[in-house]
């Protein structure tokens, strides 16, 4: 059902994900939609997402949306594949405002790109064991061999900063070494660690292979549905976009890890109690909205 997506243009983007991952997507919004607000919160104390029930996945997700919309968002991106695979259709379903996922824009990107219809998938065990990108991509072209690797090392070996480190890279070739002998063209990095460990990828995998990043991929969609929705924001009067960060704890070492990816530096990040914004869902009724974000 077409929806009249009625805002202010110039109100701030939501993305949210299960931890620090989703700041690669932030990164590129960044790099990409340089003049748009973004307002970000990472649910550090409950990561992982990929081990939780679709039921938890989805509470989650409301409460997290509940919170950005007291911050008067005008779109949301779910910068989370765990998220974007169990609660994004349900969100989608309960906003008054643009909901995107990450995982549809990776999906057709590789559709574009591949050449012989083989395509590998690296993610979260959760995300492989979901099967959504091979649900998606066969829904876009039945011809496409999906291939699915979880690596579920990588994820660690990020966050401790070892992106271009030998144990890394020998890990890198244990873990694709059997999708190099499905002799595909084209891989989808499926979660949003993955696009920090690019530059290794790309060495194991060699020049015959199309790296796909959804965080870049989700960033172009979502400025071209700003433009469709005419929700693009007008220029800042001193050139400067705000970013503000929140998480459900340790905020410190968040900050940290922000400050080594993100082009911009981070000041504060605050942390909150995400709880609180179910309790307040609960109190106005389950799937009512107030269209200001007011809960």
């Amino acid at each position: 059902m077409e929806r009249d997506f009625t805002t202010d243009k110039n109100a701030p983007i939501g993305v949210f994900d299960s931890g620090v991952g989703g700041l690669t997507v932030v990164r590129e919004i960044m790099r990409q939609i340089p003049g748009e607000d973004i307002v970000y919160f990472g649910d550090t104390a409950r990561v992982p997402y990929g081990s939780k029930s679709k039921a938890t996945v989805i509470r989650y997700s409301r409460q997290i949306v509940n919170f950005l919309r007291t911050k008067q968002v005008k779109a949301i991106v779910i910068a989370c594949n765990t998220a974007s695979a169990q609660a994004l259709d349900v969100i989608e379903a309960e906003q008054d405002i643009p909901v995107l996922g990450v995982i549809g824009a990776g999906a057709r990107m590789a559709a574009q790109v591949t050449k012989n219809n083989r395509i590998g998938v690296i993610a979260t065990r959760g995300t492989i064991d979901s099967g959504v990108y091979e649900q998606l991509l066969h829904e876009l072209n039945p011809r496409f061999q999906v291939f699915g690797k979880a690596c579920p090392l990588f994820v660690p070996l990020v966050e401790e900063g070892l992106t271009h480190d030998f144990i890394t890279e020998e890990i890198a070739r244990r873990y694709v070494k059997d999708l190099q002998y499905k002799d595909i063209d084209t891989l989808i990095l499926g979660c949003t660690h993955y696009p920090l460990l690019r530059t290794l990828l790309r060495k194991v995998m060699g020049p015959g292979v199309t790296l796909v990043n959804p965080a870049y991929e989700t960033a172009i969609e979502l400025r071209q549905l700003l433009t469709d929705r005419g929700l693009a924001r007008d220029e800042h009067p001193d050139g400067q976009a705000d970013y503000r960060f929140y998480v459900s704890d340790l905020a410190d070492q968040f900050q940290e890890f922000a400050a080594s990816i993100l082009p911009y530096d981070i000041h504060q990040t605050e942390q909150i109690d995400i709880e609180a914004y179910g309790a307040l869902r609960e109190e106005a009724g389950e799937g009512s909205h107030d269209p200001e974000g007011k809960y």
